[in-house]
């Protein structure tokens, strides 16, 4: 009876025995805090679409330049000489045949005595030679050495008193009274402010679209949304090979001279209308890590990833020069959930 009551006992343990790894599992689980994951089905991804359609666009076309002046004079003798005298400060308006400095003349009046010389001596070998005193190459020497003389000096005499080849403004000067030209610079620079001129380089595309007269649309950093008025003044006949681009000049009359040598601008060319796919900017999207941009277009349920080239922006709209034809549906909204051929559900 003993012997049957102990059996008895372990058959219990045994049973406890084998649910313990059961209890200890459990007991595990809701100490560590998880919880199960329970799988659902994935929804279809609910998007907005907006239909894309051609219209006339303006091809505007921004170009950024620097305004030069139209004409810049360096003013400098022909040869390394003392300056006598300065006649006009940075910033000051010349007048065209003003006069901007005095040299020294120490040179040009040792020449003018030599020249005077030579003129006398001259005039009396003309004597002799009228009545057979000398002959033809003697007349003919002292002849030459004359006209040397007379051209040195008016040469001379000429870069003794520098005037303005232009009306313009000071924009530089090198040198003060007393110094000794050098060469390396000039004294003076004189800029003409009225015109000022742009050099931009329009894409070959558009050679046969921009004319000579053309009005564009400049604006200048300096004076914010203020608009400017140029016209193309000229267009250079060749195409550079590296950049496929032409150098276009365009002048503005800048009568009130508000515009200065210097100053950063942005040119704005219209060359006409064109028949162009246009779309929201929210159905664009830009590929990490590239310039490059997407959209989504829907067709049949489903969504493909479809690379655009985009044109002009124009409010919250893109001019789309290719990827999406005229009539096709555009997602947007959701667009960081979708992927390329994934199903969708459109909502209204």
């Amino acid at each position: 009876m003993k012997m049957r009551t102990n059996y008895t006992n372990r058959m219990k343990a045994g049973h406890v025995f084998k649910y313990i790894p059961v209890i200890m599992a459990a007991f595990l689980a809701s100490c560590s805090g998880e919880k199960k994951e329970v799988v659902t089905v994935d929804e279809k991804v609910k998007v907005k679409v907006e239909a894309v359609h051609m219209q006339d666009v303006e091809q505007l076309y921004e170009f950024a330049a620097t305004v030069t002046a139209n004409v810049s004079n360096k003013i400098a003798p022909q040869a390394p000489a003392r300056i006598e005298k300065l006649h006009v400060e940075v910033g000051d308006r010349v007048r065209a045949g003003q006069l901007l400095v005095t040299m020294d003349a120490t040179t040009l009046n040792q020449l003018k005595i030599q020249m005077e010389n030579q003129e006398i001596e001259f005039n009396r070998v003309d004597e002799l030679y009228k009545v057979g005193g000398v002959s033809k190459s003697v007349w003919d020497a002292q002849k030459a050495q004359l006209d040397i003389s007379r051209n040195t000096y008016k040469n001379l005499r000429e870069n003794n008193q520098l005037i303005s080849p232009v009306s313009g403004v000071v924009t530089a000067r090198n040198y003060d009274n007393g110094d000794m030209y050098n060469g390396a610079t000039p004294v003076y620079v004189v800029e003409q402010f009225s015109p000022v001129k742009l050099m931009v380089n329009v894409s070959e595309s558009y050679y046969t679209k921009v004319a000579k007269g053309m009005d564009v649309d400049i604006r200048l950093d300096v004076y914010g949304d203020e608009l400017f008025k140029g016209k193309v003044f000229l267009i250079y006949p060749t195409i550079d090979a590296a950049t496929r681009t032409f150098p276009v000049e365009i002048r503005i009359p800048n009568n009130d001279q508000r515009v200065r040598p210097g100053m950063f601008a942005r040119v704005v060319m219209n060359f006409g209308d064109i028949r162009r796919v246009v779309a929201s900017d929210r159905a664009v999207v830009k590929q990490p890590g590239s310039g490059d941009r997407y959209m989504y277009v829907y067709r049949d349920g489903r969504v493909s990833y479809n690379k655009v080239e985009l044109g002009r922006r124009m409010g919250d709209r893109y001019e789309v020069i290719s990827g999406v034809e005229d009539g096709d549906q555009v997602v947007v909204t959701g667009l960081n959930r979708l992927t390329d051929g994934q199903e969708v559900v459109v909502v209204r």
